[in-house]
């Protein structure tokens, strides 16, 4: 690394020239495809994004500048340019540097991000605070084309239209339909409208005819030409109704141009959009000519791209899933799957090629997509919507006011449920058990293996469900072996797995098998506790609630979800109204954000793993023992009048004569 060791911040860079800029661009590459090669991560994504990154940190003074990403899986580039590159082989691992930007990480991530289409609402807040507070510093958005997908970037720039901040949004377009666009002529059409003295001329021209007469019809025949030279060249017209100066679009691995463009557009005032053209993958080969496969990656071979092979073993969960859409594809017609840009991640590819007429994906619009999938199921048709657990977030609302108000049989399938690792606190799925449990007439479901999903994604399809359906599934390939025959489900009832009534782990879904294998550590220690399966979470099955009432004396529940609003607290209501008089603790994910690093770190960490569950509900055991114990020693040297008071706790009368020991 000739020149990446010399540099320690962006302002490192000022003292290159351009083909020394060039040369970095190379040496980030390679350090990101070495780095990413032995901690999984978003590659291809940030392979397209390195010239922008260089040409922004050396065109601006990024740290009194704000520099907002959207999604942010394309910061690598970014965080070895700020102080961050003896860092890079932690990425994405337990108590290292995360995938995403991350204000706590480092004082140039401006603004964190998992999430899509958040950038040009949140740099426009930034923009806002600082003419409130009088300064003049630039802010920068950096979006792709993805991410315009989602509703969320129209709403910032309707409003970034209307305020008339000075902001400017990079529009980091990798799509291959913007090729035909990045041509000489749209090179010099930029170069021009960029340039300084084609403004000042422009506004002086714009100031000259304020003096006529006609100057209205004037102004309106000349911004109609411009707007006419433009459309027939460029396809900016749209941002430009929206208030913005649209320039572009631009080679965005074209160092010099960009750094001329981003020079030029500098001293303009207003919203300003700056479209670029990148290749995803762009300087690997094996990235470039497959970059939907190398977008999210574990570990490979950098020199020949090879992913590391997954070892012979069960399936995923996801791969579960999605077989069990074609099988349920093939037999119900009504059913249409709908997805929300994971076409892949979600196991639905093999469904969209089967099916292509039934399958709708809408983009980065999960909001969209649940409505959509409302509005298909009052139609008559018989939507599986399918979105992973934290994006489902987004769409709380149209859950809650398009599909479950009007009791419409939507069928929401949430992957990525649970702790999923490496992505860290903006994509784990902490939150779905409770935010879908506040909803009225909604069935909230948590399978404990992949034969249980199979039953539960066949039987909502063969019956005619009164009201929404939500089933989550993790990350993590299916514990047991799968079976031939899809096995029937008793709909909304729970189940022993291993049946002892006074001492009981309540477990949902991925909990199921840890309270299993707990069980038997326990057996060991000659602590015999009971399993049950708790695979529907709302309604909770009422009817085996009160059969533990009535026999056990410790019931511990188990979830990976937040404890607050989560199952244990529906349970732990239900057993106050029973007056149940045996102890209950909850175990799940405590109210913090939980960091990013391997499932087995962060459920260790939190206390969610075999041992630290075992741990604890031994203790649990042994204070309740105590307790009972010291209880009835006491109760010993009671009278209750001619009644030991034993005696009546067992149920019975006593004619013995109380002694005094």
């Amino acid at each position: 690394m000739k020149f990446l060791t010399e540099i320690a911040c962006p302002a490192d860079l000022k003292k290159l020239s351009m083909e020394e800029l060039t040369e970095v661009a190379a040496e980030i590459r390679t350090e990101i495809i070495g780095s990413v090669s032995e901690t999984g991560g978003h590659l291809a994504t940030n392979l397209g994004s390195v010239e922008l990154t260089i040409a922004l940190h050396y065109a601006y003074e990024i740290g009194r500048d704000k520099l907002v990403w959207d999604v942010s899986n394309q910061t690598y580039g970014h965080k070895i340019l700020t102080g961050r590159r003896e860092q890079m082989n932690t990425l994405r691992q337990y108590k290292g540097l995360a995938g995403f930007a991350k204000r706590a990480e480092s004082p140039y991530d401006h603004f964190g991000a998992g999430h899509a289409s958040t950038s040009i609402s949140a740099a426009l807040g930034f923009a806002a605070a600082r003419d409130q507070a009088g300064e003049d510093h630039h802010v920068i958005a950096v979006i792709g084309d993805g991410a315009m997908t989602g509703g969320l970037a129209y709403e910032g720039l309707n409003n970034a239209g209307h305020l008339k901040s000075n902001l400017l949004v990079v529009l980091n377009d990798n799509s291959w339909s913007i090729s035909k666009n990045v041509g000489a002529l749209s090179k010099y059409l930029t170069s021009i409208t960029t340039d300084e003295k084609f403004n000042k001329l422009r506004d002086e021209v714009w100031e000259m005819t304020g003096r006529f007469r006609r100057r209205d019809k004037i102004r309106d025949t000349m911004s109609r030409v411009e707007n006419s030279i433009k459309s027939l060249l460029v396809p900016g017209m749209f941002f430009q109704k929206l208030g913005f100066r649209y320039f572009g679009p631009i080679d965005g691995h074209d160092m010099p141009l960009l750094l001329r463009t981003l020079n030029n557009i500098q001293g303009l005032t207003g919203p300003v959009l700056l479209h670029i053209a990148t290749t995803k993958g762009k300087g690997y080969e094996p990235a470039e000519g497959n970059p939907t496969k190398y977008h999210g990656v574990g570990k490979f071979d950098k020199l020949s791209g090879q992913m590391s092979g997954k070892t012979a073993g069960l399936p995923s969960y996801t791969k579960v899933f999605g077989d069990t859409m074609v099988e349920i594809g093939d037999r119900h017609k009504e059913i249409v799957a709908i997805s929300a840009a994971m076409t892949p991640g979600t196991g639905l590819v093999e469904f969209s090629e089967k099916f292509s007429d039934r399958f709708y994906d809408v983009g980065i619009a999960e909001g969209h997509a649940t409505t959509f999938a409302a509005g298909m199921a009052a139609g008559g048709s018989k939507p599986y919507l399918v979105v992973y657990s934290t994006f489902m977030q987004r769409a709380f609302d149209m859950v809650a006011h398009d599909i479950a108000l009007q009791q419409l049989p939507v069928v929401i399938c949430m992957d990525r449920a649970g702790l999923v690792g490496d992505d860290g606190p903006t994509h784990h799925g902490a939150f779905d058990l409770t935010f879908m449990s506040t909803i009225p007439d909604i069935v909230v479901a948590a399978p404990k293996d992949g034969n249980e999903l199979r039953s539960m994604l066949h039987h909502t399809a063969a019956h005619d469900m009164s009201g929404p359906v939500a089933i989550r599934y993790p990350r993590e390939n299916v514990p047991t072996e799968m079976t031939d025959e899809v096995q029937p489900i008793d709909w909304g009832k729970w189940e022993w797995l291993y049946e002892d009534t006074e001492i009981v782990l309540v477990a949902t879904g991925t909990m199921v098998a840890t309270a299993l294998q707990v069980s038997e550590m326990l057996a060991e220690k000659k602590m015999s506790v009971g399993v049950v399966n708790a695979r529907f979470v709302k309604p909770l099955d009422h009817e085996m609630l009160d059969q533990l009432v009535a026999s056990s004396k410790l019931i511990v529940s188990l979830e990976e979800n937040a404890l607050r609003g989560g199952m244990g607290q529906a349970i732990a209501g239900y057993l106050s109204d029973k007056a149940f008089e045996g102890r209950f603790k909850s175990l799940g994910i405590p109210d913090q954000w939980v960091t990013h690093g391997t499932r087995i770190d962060l459920l260790k960490e939190i206390g969610l793993d075999e041992r630290s569950i075992a741990d604890t509900v031994q203790k649990l055991i042994i204070e309740s023992t105590r307790s009972a114990s010291s209880f009835l020693r006491k109760l010993r040297f009671r009278k209750s009048g001619s009644a030991m008071v034993e005696d009546v706790i067992a149920g019975g009368t006593s004619n013995r004569t109380d002694k005094s020991e």
